[in-house]
């Protein structure tokens, strides 16, 4: 068995952006510029984001962070996308989710300008990523994806089991293990909350996806030696015995499956840290106009 060190991969590829930056500026030219949209004091998503601005920091990118109360409208909260939608100065911009109750995440993401959509969540982004053109990936799909090729993880005619149908996760990885390509090239099952017999699928998974949010769901005799696992669930769990109460657990027993496995990530330390690496990647690529003509 061997751990898919995300962590590790993911500072592995900040510090190759790093050094690309610093070619860039020795160039004469500025830095990539990532954005963040931050409504509320979300513990979760303010833990996230202030890893974001780090991540930004270590790779040499500038970043802003825009921080709203929880009472700003929807209208408001629009005029703010519309503004880093037509500043020059900024790349790609994220609205980190989830969002209060009366604001619809759906208007939210159509406002989103898709050549600065690094988050790979707009329509048009997710349209050209699923008739193969070029797009931002949805950053959670695009980590699992690179974690696959820098592992040098074979692919192609393997079965691919993804397990939840998200449109941030499970839909998206899905279309992409089964695109031309390496990694892709991959025969895929999706499954979902109304499949039935689920362990049937999951027991001739070569590679095994799994984004439910149900700790330590899959065990053992769910899978079959030596499968490679992608655990994209972070659960937290109490744990008396922990400072903060809780302990941060995948969607996969880990301690009673990782044996069986030929290769698994870890929660935490596996797909969270390659989600931030792809985000930045997307905006050096939108920094560079790789995905659309004429973006700057």
């Amino acid at each position: 068995m061997e751990l898919l060190d995300g962590k590790g991969l993911a500072n592995q590829l900040k510090a190759e952006l790093a050094e690309k930056v610093k070619a860039l500026l020795a160039a004469g030219g500025r830095a990539p510029h990532l954005a963040a949209v931050l409504v509320g004091d979300n513990p979760a998503s303010l833990s996230y984001v202030r890893n974001k601005v780090r991540s930004c920091e270590q790779s040499g990118f500038r970043s802003t962070l825009i921080q709203k109360d929880a009472s700003v409208t929807e209208a408001e909260l629009i005029e703010i996308i519309k503004g880093l939608n037509n500043d020059p100065e900024i790349d790609g911009f994220i609205v980190q989710l989830p969002l209060p109750r009366h604001i619809n995440a759906d208007n939210i993401t159509l406002a989103i300008d898709p050549k600065k959509d690094v988050d790979g969540f707009h329509p048009v982004n997710f349209g050209r990523m699923a008739q193969g053109l070029s797009a931002y990936l949805p950053a959670t799909p695009f980590g699992i994806m690179k974690m696959l090729e820098r592992y040098n993880i074979s692919t192609s005619g393997k079965h691919c089991v993804v397990l939840g149908r998200s449109n941030i996760v499970g839909t998206p990885i899905s279309i992409l293990m089964s695109r031309r390509g390496e990694p892709g090239n991959a025969t895929v099952t999706l499954c979902h909350s109304r499949t039935k017999n689920l362990e049937e699928y999951t027991q001739k998974a070569d590679i095994l996806i799994v984004a439910l949010g149900i700790p330590n769901f899959i065990k053992p005799e769910m899978i079959k030696e030596g499968v490679v696992i992608i655990d994209v669930g972070i659960n937290r769990v109490e744990d008396a015995s922990r400072k903060r109460g809780y302990r941060l657990v995948g969607d996969v027993d880990f301690e009673n499956v990782a044996s069986r496995c030929s290769y698994i990530t870890p929660v935490p330390g596996g797909v969270g840290p390659m989600t931030v690496a792809a985000l930045l990647l997307n905006t050096m690529e939108s920094y560079q106009g790789k995905i659309y003509s004429g973006a700057s």
